[in-house]
């Protein structure tokens, strides 16, 4: 029986990198034909060229991150002509971070302090452009979060029409959505509309032989022989298909190694997947919650305490009144936060009509995720 048990020292993991989420595999399947139209709409850049503007759109966890990181990394091997520069807008989500970051790759230098204007940084890295003759690409990964943050239009305008303020400078942008609820094209306004024009590649979900096939290279990769037995990994697989995304399955393969490697057994047992996915099934709620600004996650606590009490659609005024006994935000900025909860997924935001002539809509909200759950994460 000792035999089968792990000493203190020892580890499942061959390679415990595979199975983070931003871990960029070398085998990379099933999305071909979008790497290979994405090669395309960044050609013209290597020539010199404005690359042509694209819109990857696709449900979380199909591969779009990736596949621009794979075509990121070719481009920085092949030639300095072209500068790739990628962008998490989950985490800069406002025009100054967005070109900061920008600043930082071009320039190879921290940001300037606090106290420079806008138009200094960019001018920075205008200069820079020209200087080294080189064809920015910026691809804003998620970013409907600039969207959320009504920061769209104040990113996008600077970036396409740079050239009439900065002749001979080329800029071509690579926007990543994951909100299928969100058209970019439609949601900017019209002077950047007039510009962006982007060709739209779509990602559709993995099927589930596909998913078995990429969890099935990162268990050989990244775990010893036998530690998951192909039973357990049709548990896996079942529980990524009923997610509807790739990265709970990663994300479960890791947690259930873990469990398994705590309890000191040389393999994964059906205990350890059931007790990860209870975990795993959360990321997206995860994921959303570092995006949040302090007085955000002030609003969704409030909220998820609310919803802990009466497990019921709550109206939005009584809401406010519970929010703004600890929550210092104003009634407009309350309502802008409830918008971008609903269309980040984290709440339902709907109205009813009230009973009676002259009676208005009523809001109402209801949390999608167990509140308890929220809190803990909160915290």
């Amino acid at each position: 029986m000792k035999k089968n048990l792990l000493m203190w020292d020892e580890t499942l993991f061959r390679d415990p990198e595979v199975f983070e989420i931003d871990h960029v595999p070398e085998q990379f399947n099933h999305r071909d034909a979008q790497i290979r139209e994405l090669a395309f709409q960044v050609r013209p850049g290597l020539r010199g060229a404005r690359p042509l503007n694209t819109v990857c759109r696709g449900p979380p966890g199909t591969g779009k991150t990736t596949s621009v990181k794979k075509v990121f990394a070719e481009i920085e091997e092949a030639t300095k002509k072209l500068a790739p520069v990628y962008i998490n807008c989950q985490i800069d989500n406002t025009k100054f971070a967005v070109f900061s970051q920008i600043y930082r790759k071009v320039t190879g230098r921290s940001p300037p302090a606090s106290g420079t204007s806008f138009k200094q940084v960019f001018d920075a890295i205008a200069r820079a452009l020209l200087r080294e003759e080189q064809v920015l690409l910026v691809a804003l990964d998620d970013a409907n979060y600039l969207l959320y943050e009504n920061e769209i239009n104040h990113v996008l305008y600077p970036l396409l029409r740079s050239h009439e303020a900065y002749p001979g400078v080329r800029i071509g942008v690579i926007a990543i959505v994951s909100d299928m609820s969100v058209s970019l094209q439609n949601e900017v306004d019209a002077r950047v509309a007039s510009v962006f024009r982007p060709t739209e590649i779509y990602f559709p979900p993995y099927s589930e032989e596909e998913v078995r096939g990429i969890l099935e290279e990162r268990i050989l990769q990244g775990l010893y022989l036998n530690v998951l037995r192909s039973d357990m990994l049709d548990l896996v697989v079942e529980q990524t298909m009923k997610s509807g995304d790739l990265r709970v399955g990663i994300d479960l393969l890791k947690r259930a190694t873990l469990n398994a490697e705590k309890e000191a057994r040389r393999s994964v047992e059906r205990e350890d997947i059931c007790k990860a996915y209870e975990v795993s099934r959360y990321l997206h709620l995860t994921y959303s919650l570092r995006a949040l600004k302090a007085e955000e996650r002030g609003v969704l606590g409030r909220i998820a305490e609310m919803s802990a009490r009466d497990d019921r659609e709550m109206n939005a005024g009584d809401v406010y009144r519970f929010v703004k006994e600890e929550v210092r935000v104003g009634y407009t900025k309350y309502y802008e936060i409830l918008r971008k909860f609903d269309a980040m997924r984290l709440i339902n935001l709907h109205y009813r009509q009230g009973k009676g002539q002259g009676k208005g809509r009523t809001r109402l909200i209801s949390l999608r995720y167990d509140p308890r759950r929220v809190l803990e994460y909160l915290r």
